[in-house]
């Protein structure tokens, strides 16, 4: 199959190297001085320095050329930069025989999710999905095993792609729940910020392990509302994802938790870490959403004041804490 991924950040840089073991593949970054040096250096030095790239891994900084003889594209862009690539893609004019996007948030101030974001510019007829679960760039790039999420409106679309993408140290799972598989990789990226503060204000392994089981009731309420499934949310892409977001030492939105414990400011955080954090902007989009739908989600809503009403994290752990008892399950009406 012939792949284009567009961004060379760490995940698509990522994926790209695994896929092109089996795949034609072509990585295209806008800035030509980074194609420039990753040509040069057949790594990309700035983002997964680790991994060298496959010798038929082809790159390119222009647009129009990676897209030729495309059959699937693959979109490895932030949830801020989906809308405007949509756009250039359709623009271009080129048959498009297939898309994923690979974002885990919400977009800012209208707080769609991608799919909703693709559904209002890609035409009707263009298969897409979204592509999920617990994957760190790093481990994914040296081939090591990960579980992954394909999930599309259409049944075949889902099962086809899945089926090409999938080897034995990728395994690609269909699945028909878009809004729960991205449900799920949005809002963990909220529930590993708080895992992060928990971690840095040094209150346990207890405490961290009853937060991710609350995070995930959260995102589980918010996704059902929304319409996803529940062994969705209790999947790779929901609890998979979650835990190994809290978890591991690579995650970037758990590290702003552990600078948030050191009350350095977000502005400081954001300069520190070199990559886009998707929990910074999904916080804010979780707070709105949750309260236009009415669901409850205390974690989520405490990550929001800490970022965006300066409220300390030591503070944030506190009012969490001392909430009042009550059923661990609600009871049916």
């Amino acid at each position: 199959m012939n792949i284009t991924v567009i961004g060379a950040g760490a995940w698509g840089t990522a994926l790209a190297i695994n896929l092109a073991e089996r795949h034609r593949v072509t990585l295209f970054a806008r800035d030509s001085l980074q194609i420039a040096a990753m040509q040069k250096t057949r790594c990309n030095a700035h983002y997964l320095p680790e991994v060298l790239f496959p010798d038929s891994l082809a790159l390119t900084a222009d647009f129009s050329v990676s897209l030729l003889g495309a059959e699937l594209i693959i979109l490895a862009v932030p949830s801020a930069a989906l809308r405007p690539t949509l756009q250039r893609l359709v623009d271009t004019g080129t048959h498009l025989s297939g898309v994923i996007w690979l974002c885990k948030g919400f977009e800012a101030q209208s707080s769609l999710l991608p799919h909703q974001v693709a559904a209002e510019v890609l035409p009707q007829h263009v298969p897409c999905g979204v592509l999920s679960g617990p994957s760190c760039a790093l481990e994914v790039a040296r081939g090591l095993p990960t579980a992954l999420v394909l999930a599309a409106g259409e049944d075949a679309f889902a099962q086809d792609i899945a089926q090409s993408l999938h080897h034995s140290r990728l395994r690609v799972y269909a699945s028909s729940d878009v809004v729960g598989v991205e449900v799920g990789g949005a809002v963990k990226n909220v529930m590993a910020i708080a895992s992060g503060v928990c971690e840095g204000l040094q209150l346990g392994n207890n405490a961290r392990a009853a937060l991710i089981t609350r995070g995930l009731a959260e995102i589980a309420r918010l996704g059902l509302k929304l319409g996803g499934h529940q062994e969705t949310l209790s999947g790779l892409s929901g609890a998979g994802d979650l835990i190994l977001t809290c978890t591991g030492e690579l995650s970037r939105n758990r590290r702003v938790g552990l600078m948030l414990a050191k009350n350095l400011s977000l502005d400081a955080i954001l300069g520190q870490l070199g990559h886009v954090a998707e929990g910074v902007y999904a916080a804010r989009e979780v707070y709105h959403l949750a309260q236009r739908v009415g669901v409850d989600m205390p974690i989520s809503t405490a990550v929001y004041r800490v970022l965006y009403e300066n409220i300390p994290a030591a503070e944030m752990a506190a009012n969490l804490l001392n909430r009042s008892a009550s059923l661990e399950f609600s009871l049916p009406d």
